[in-house]
């Protein structure tokens, strides 16, 4: 049962109410008084009637949004089951480097001069990122995961147009089980999507993907380890039989954190792969950004990689245009990339070694097949007849005859603290729960997490449906009605009759 307060606050946690309803419009803390002798340069442009905005101290705009912070969930509060997106722990020593004098504080116009100790980084970066993954080209550029896989289908087409089959070749396979963002990138590259299905097990079907080769195919994109948490035993006959194709083979290396240090894609037969840095070498994830994709390109691929090079010439590095040798298909942004992602990512495979970063793969392998088996006994597990990888997946197919669904076990997660894990994905399956605990969580941390799931099971099958159906009721905010706020969501705020406030829908 909810407990009510008076002041509408839950002990240190402080209620808060939207800005527009604390602040008013006719005061500020900021008192300025109108310019002397000014001529008015807005023409026609001057604003007519009042702005609406909230007005309040100094104090006041402190506490609102320290009041708002206190609401949020975050990786140094607890473990982030979010499956699929790898939310774990940063290490402190990585921020600290990215904050060093000449990496936090230069200027992507700076003369080449004044930034070699920067490019010296972002070339040792390149340099292990090639050698983990056994590929001899990496763009560096790409700001994040669908970046990556942009820039490695552009890379494939100008590839295929230096062959002269860009106007042939124009179908690229998907299995069913990929990231959303494969086939979006291939369309948006110029491509035409046919999606290959999956087996029974979780991974591609090879005989079904044999069957759609053909002249006019430009490559296959596979993630692997794919959505399911699988890893796809036939991917080296996958890329055999892409290449005898004359097809090219793009990996989505959003899942690399779970084989890093153990096998290079490279050795797979795998054209280009991009490299989400926030998933495996522990770059900040969330809060949209910033991120970074670097993508690394096979020797098919390499001439075309994006601009600009790093190159050496006597003895310094500069960031070149045009290089001899090369047919880069043109630029993936402004500058070069994130450069504090950069320093956080080298100083993580550096501070970890080969060892380490080996381990960090058999650790994420290790704790996802710790939860697979503590709660296997208490959901389906609909690929569970083997061990995961990195994630461990499961549907509501045992808890929904009994009045409980997917989304109401993340309701009731909310409630014990924790975010829920990813709910829905992948399509493939109907009301899954895809949890990734990661390689930086102990068993102790598991073993709670376990513990509730466990405990919100024996619920289910008690017959709490009502319980599950009014959750979350320790949340700042009770259950939404999240069909009718997407469909009908209220993004502005306007201040109503006798200055209450409403918000109407746009």
């Amino acid at each position: 049962m909810k407990i009510e307060t008076t002041s509408g606050n839950r002990g240190l946690l402080q209620a808060e109410p939207l800005i527009f309803e604390t602040g008013h419009a006719t005061g500020t803390g900021v008192d300025l008084p109108a310019p002397k002798n000014t001529p008015n340069k807005l023409g026609g442009l001057a604003r007519k009637a009042p702005l609406d905005l909230p007005g309040l101290s100094e104090p006041e705009t402190m506490r609102h949004f320290v009041r708002l912070s206190q609401k949020n969930y975050a990786i140094d509060l607890g473990l982030f089951p979010l499956g699929s997106c790898t939310m774990k722990h940063n290490p402190r020593l990585n921020e600290r480097v990215a904050r060093f004098e000449g990496f936090a504080d230069i200027h992507p116009l700076q003369p080449i001069a004044t930034i070699q100790g920067a490019l010296e980084l972002m070339d040792e970066l390149a340099h292990w990122l090639m050698e983990l993954t056994g590929m001899p080209a990496v763009a560096l550029s790409p700001k994040a995961g669908a970046h990556g896989e942009f820039c490695g289908m552009l890379a494939i087409k100008a590839a295929l147009a230096a062959r002269g089959e860009s106007d042939t070749r124009k179908r690229v396979l998907v299995p069913s089980s990929a990231h959303g963002t494969n086939p979006a990138t291939a369309v948006a590259a110029g491509f035409t999507v046919d999606e290959v299905p999956g087996t029974e097990d979780g991974r591609v079907d090879l005989a079904a993907f044999k069957a759609k080769l053909g002249p006019d195919v430009a490559a296959v994109m596979i993630t692997n380890p794919n959505t399911c948490g699988l890893f796809e035993r036939d991917v080296k006959m996958i890329a055999d039989l892409i290449h005898e194709a004359g097809g090219y083979f793009y990996c989505d290396g959003a899942n690399y954190n779970a084989i890093v240090g153990r096998v290079r894609p490279g050795d797979l037969g795998i054209d280009a792969m991009h490299i989400n840095l926030h998933k495996t070498f522990s770059t900040p994830h969330g809060g949209g950004g910033p991120g970074a994709g670097p993508t690394v390109l096979s020797a098919a691929l390499a001439p075309f990689a994006p601009v600009p090079h790093i190159v050496q010439r006597g003895g310094a590095r500069e960031l070149r245009e045009h290089s001899a040798g090369t047919q880069a298909f043109g630029r993936m942004c402004a500058f070069h990339g994130q450069m504090g992602m950069f320093t956080r990512a080298l100083t993580y495979m550096l501070s970890h070694g080969s060892d380490g970063l080996r381990q960090v793969a058999e650790d994420a392998v290790l704790n996802a097949n710790y939860l697979l088996a503590r709660l296997k006994p208490h959901f389906n597990a609909p690929f569970g007849q083997g061990p995961c990888m990195h994630e461990a997946l499961f549907d509501d197919s045992s808890i929904k005859p009994k009045g409980v669904e997917t989304i109401d076990m993340a309701k009731a997660l909310l409630d014990e603290g924790y975010h829920p894990f990813t709910t829905y994905f992948p399509l493939v399956v109907h009301g899954a729960m895809l949890i990734e605990p990661t390689e930086t969580e102990p068993k102790r941390e598991l073993d709670r997490f376990a513990d509730v799931m466990i405990a919100l099971a024996e619920r289910v099958n008690a017959g709490e449906v009502e319980f599950f159906k009014q959750a979350p009721r320790l949340a700042p905010m009770r259950r939404l009605d999240d069909t009718r706020a997407a469909r009908q969501p209220k993004l502005r705020w306007k201040r109503g009759e006798n200055g209450a406030a409403k918000h109407a829908a746009e």
